[in-house]
């Protein structure tokens, strides 16, 4: 997968798990956890909208935006 920042990709391959956030707003806010970007992403796509962002999160808790889905 693209990343656009060695930050990115460092996360992304320290990824200890992944989120799927939705909604602009806090108080509109989905947040789902998966074990795998590809859980995640399945997850987003079933939306329709590709307005779901895709993070990777390391064990530190640093995290990275890795794509839209």
């Amino acid at each position: 997968m693209q990343t656009h920042t060695q930050y990115e990709k460092n996360i992304l391959d320290t990824a200890v798990y992944f989120t799927a956030v939705r909604g602009a707003t806090p108080r509109h806010r989905t947040r789902k956890q998966f074990n795998t970007i590809e859980c995640a992403v399945s997850w987003a796509k079933t939306h329709g909208d590709n307005r779901t962002m895709i993070y990777a999160v390391n064990a530190y808790g640093r995290d990275a935006h890795i794509r839209n889905a």
